[in-house]
């Protein structure tokens, strides 16, 4: 049912002003915003608890969200939905959710993407859309880090990240030795004198990419537990890529290499 809004200050509105970015409340509520990530959340499992939108997304998606079953759909402007969140925006439609559970460690799938450290909210978004594109099914995250579910993480995602099984773990060395006990292999992403170009990598039917933090990459503590650090054959003088392409073509790389 739309509900047309007399008060933009009332309290059932609060949250999509309190929930910035990487925010969430204590039921583990987030905000998602633009059509394309709301749409592509509403056609998965999430439970959603209300829609803020104006009139032209009720009228163009009025069949997604008979459908959705959404209990709440709150109809305002787009001058005063920009009232409401406190900054410009550029599309007419937000989302109150709740994060899915976890996945535990032993239910991930055969093949994980793993950060370590990753403070970029939006190469946690970059990276969750390109393991949903190349069939990389789990995602393995630091609880201290983004979350993949924050607001700029999502979008960026186009709310692909809602297709993987995710996981926050604690401490990195535990995960990455109970990781080796489920019978996957660790391969770290770095440049080492010793590392295995890409190209020469044998893939092993389960396994874990792990990426390391933008700037300092991966530490030796953590390098020397891991089955294997990998490399991406670049130009001379080209010393990294953007950790997001990287996983990019590295990803691409394990999925093709299994036979």
């Amino acid at each position: 049912m739309i509900i047309k809004i007399a008060n933009i200050d009332t309290d059932e509105l609060s949250i999509y002003h309190k929930l910035r970015d990487n925010a969430f409340s204590a039921d583990n509520s987030f905000i998602a915003d633009s059509p394309k990530v709301v749409n592509m959340l509403l056609g998965t499992d999430i439970e959603v608890k209300s829609i803020l939108a104006t009139q032209e997304y009720y009228d163009e998606f009025h069949q997604l969200l008979v459908d959705s079953k959404v209990p709440k759909q709150y109809l305002v402007t787009k001058a005063e939905m920009q009232k409401i969140v406190g900054h410009k925006i550029h599309h007419n439609c937000m989302m109150h959710g709740i994060r899915p559970k976890q996945t535990p460690l032993e239910n991930l799938d055969e093949n994980i993407i793993m950060l370590d450290e990753i403070t970029s909210t939006e190469n946690i978004g970059s990276i969750a859309r390109s393991a949903a594109a190349l069939g990389v099914g789990s995602y393995l995250l630091p609880k201290q880090g983004p979350h993949p579910f924050g607001r700029r993480a999502l979008r960026v995602s186009m709310g692909h990240v809602s297709m993987l099984k995710t996981h926050l773990y604690d401490d990195i060395f535990v995960t990455i030795n109970s990781l080796k006990k489920l019978g996957y292999r660790i391969f770290a992403a770095e440049v080492t004198p010793d590392s295995t170009p890409l190209q020469e990598l044998k893939t092993p039917q389960k396994w874990v990419l792990l990426m390391g933090h933008e700037g300092k990459g991966i530490s030796q503590e953590i390098l020397s537990i891991c089955d294997e650090v990998v490399t991406i054959e670049m130009q001379k003088g080209i010393k990294s890529f953007n950790v997001g392409v990287a996983a990019s073509i590295m990803m691409y790389q394990l999925k093709c290499g299994y036979k």
